[in-house]
């Protein structure tokens, strides 16, 4: 790579375009006759040489960026082993300075709000994980679970809850097609906890929520009952005349997505049962057969 700043410029003395780099004198020849053409130019990039990538990865001097679903926000800073800069050992007197520093800089790091923050940033990656959410979504939740701990709403709650809520705040703001009750499973809290967690989190932050879009559990709900792409498409112009018509506001989301591909598959004459597409969808086959009949009266879908 070439590392060295040189201008564009016609090379007029010689005639010729072909020129190198001598790194070393910071000079720019020409390969043909020899002509210095740049001289003193400066070299900007790294004074280390690396001949692999790995290694040139490991001497980068940047470190990652700022990360709030870490507690420390990526900046840590620890003060650890007994050699100098240059690999050297340290006197006796400078490892009992060393050692005094690291007491104190473990001291002044390690209160209350870091060791909170470190308990509930590693609970929201695993739970993260668990769920398959994307990093956008967990560092929105970190900061939502940040400001929820600024407002002192952590105390005297389970840190696992707060967490369970913020991170389902998280994915209702980012249109992630994530459940409650996908939460409550992943986390292994019970519904009441969740259900208050998010909800405390909601009116005390005075966050607006946004409204559910079904459009974004039809594949998902589809995926899991084998259901193929063309009736999807069914299923979604289904959903766009309803939303036209209101139809539903106010309604369960995924109540409206099961009751939409089941008919979506009566039209096609896909043989999908009911019951597989409410465990699918994790609503009941009442909930599906309510919305279906209010559907298909309001669509004019009825035989």
């Amino acid at each position: 790579m070439n590392m060295f700043n040189i201008n564009n410029r016609n090379f007029i003395e010689c005639n010729h375009s072909n020129s190198v780099l001598d790194k070393t004198q910071g000079e720019a020849v020409c390969v043909d006759c020899g002509l210095v053409l740049s001289e003193e130019l400066i070299n900007q990039g790294p004074e280390w040489r690396a001949y692999t990538l790995e290694e040139y990865k490991t001497k980068k001097r940047t470190g990652n960026p700022i990360s709030y679903s870490r507690y420390d926000k990526g900046l840590h800073t620890s003060i650890i082993g007994f050699r100098d800069a240059s690999g050297n050992l340290l006197s006796s007197r400078q490892k009992r300075r060393a050692w005094r520093l690291r007491k104190w800089h473990l001291r002044a790091t390690k209160d209350s709000k870091n060791s909170n923050l470190l308990k509930a940033m590693n609970e929201l990656q695993l739970l993260s994980e668990k769920l398959h959410v994307s990093m956008a979504v967990q560092e929105k939740a970190a900061i939502i679970y940040r400001k929820a701990l600024e407002a002192n709403l952590v105390k005297g709650r389970t840190i696992a809850g707060i967490v369970a809520g913020s991170l389902y705040v998280a994915c209702r703001f980012t249109k992630t097609p994530k459940t409650l009750n996908e939460v409550i499973k992943a986390s292994m809290l019970s519904r009441r906890v969740v259900s208050m967690s998010y909800r405390l989190i909601v009116k005390e932050l005075k966050i607006k929520m946004p409204h559910h879009d079904p459009l974004a559990y039809i594949s998902k709900v589809a995926e899991k009952t084998g259901i193929s792409g063309e009736i999807q498409g069914i299923a979604v112009r289904l959903l766009h005349e309803a939303r036209h018509q209101k139809i539903i506001l106010g309604k369960d989301p995924l109540g409206m997505v099961s009751a939409l591909l089941y008919i979506a598959c009566q039209l096609k004459g896909q043989a999908t049962t009911q019951k597989e597409i409410a465990n699918a969808a994790g609503v009941t086959e009442v909930t599906l057969r309510n919305r279906k009949k209010e559907l298909e009266g309001k669509l004019g879908l009825k035989k």
